[in-house]
């Protein structure tokens, strides 16, 4: 498990290579719905259960993952 990993989710939900750890979600065209489908992604590859909230507060690769690595630890 690492940052890499939730790039590739952003990328296959947003349909863009142009993701790297610190792209913002919402500013490369995602919306509310497709958050939806990032969240449920990070619940099936890592088996943590994350809110829209917690993904709002920071919705890059890199926040998501610290998300789910204090979630884990």
């Amino acid at each position: 498990m690492s940052p890499d990993d939730v790039v590739e989710i952003f990328r296959r939900v947003l349909d863009t290579t142009e993701v790297d750890s610190t792209s913002d979600f919402f500013e490369l065209g995602g919306d509310s719905l497709l958050a939806t489908r990032v969240l449920s992604a990070v619940a099936r590859d890592f088996g943590v259960e994350l809110s829209y909230d917690d993904f709002a507060d920071d919705p890059t690769p890199s926040g998501l993952f610290a998300r789910v690595a204090t979630t884990v630890s």
